[in-house]
């Protein structure tokens, strides 16, 4: 995938950290939906594991099954604190510095729920998730039709539905390189008619040769 830089400029390129300084406290997708993400997530997560919640917020949308360690990392602190299945939270901004403040293979899971729409430079986030993920560990990417305009970086708004699939995708793809493997890539839809959509992405990291 031909990424420019342009394709990750955005409307409002403020300080990420001003927009998200005061808790907003919306989940952005309906019932449905986040019924659907909870699924999913009771599918492919463990449920005794260590989980990062990458772009956090007040809801993880993790089952009620989840018996496990959940790690926030996000952009506001009073929301990560009001979220019940954190046992952790770190304020953190992606887009000023991509890099994981956690060990190479710390999580036995990574989510990202209705965010990948804001990372300027995916491909750096998406290596280091790669890093702290245990082989065979997943990172489920998911989102629907809705965003904050200002903020979400151009391929995003000039893609519809089905292609942010496919940068999703090639967000995967195109990370892969030494010491980055992915393996095959899933994906998932739930598209009712009238109500909100959702899509995931997901795929797990090979094991590093040698």
């Amino acid at each position: 995938m031909d990424t420019p830089a342009r394709d990750f400029c955005r409307f409002d390129e403020d300080d990420d950290s001003a927009f998200y300084s005061f808790p907003r406290r919306v989940v952005h997708i309906d019932d449905g939906a986040i019924a659907a993400l909870t699924r999913l997530y009771a599918a492919l997560v463990p449920s005794s594991g260590r989980v990062l919640d990458l772009m956090s917020s007040w809801r993880s949308h993790l089952p009620v099954s989840f018996r496990g360690a959940a790690i926030g990392l996000g952009l506001n602190s009073v929301e990560m604190a009001e979220n019940p299945q954190l046992t952790a939270s770190v304020v953190h901004d992606l887009n000023r510095e991509p890099g994981l403040p956690f060990a190479d293979a710390a999580f036995d899971a990574v989510v990202c729920a209705v965010s990948i729409q804001y990372l300027t430079r995916p491909l750096k986030v998406f290596r280091e998730v790669r890093r702290v993920l245990r082989p065979g560990a997943p990172f489920i990417v998911s989102f629907s039709n809705r965003c904050f305009p200002d903020k979400a970086v151009a391929l995003w708004r000039a893609t519809d539905d089905q292609q942010h699939v496919e940068v999703v995708t090639a967000y995967f793809a195109d990370s892969a390189g030494p010491g980055c493997a992915w393996a095959a890539v899933e994906t998932f839809g739930h598209t009712p008619s009238l109500a909100d959509p959702l899509y995931a992405v997901w795929a797990r990291p090979l094991a590093s040769p040698g």
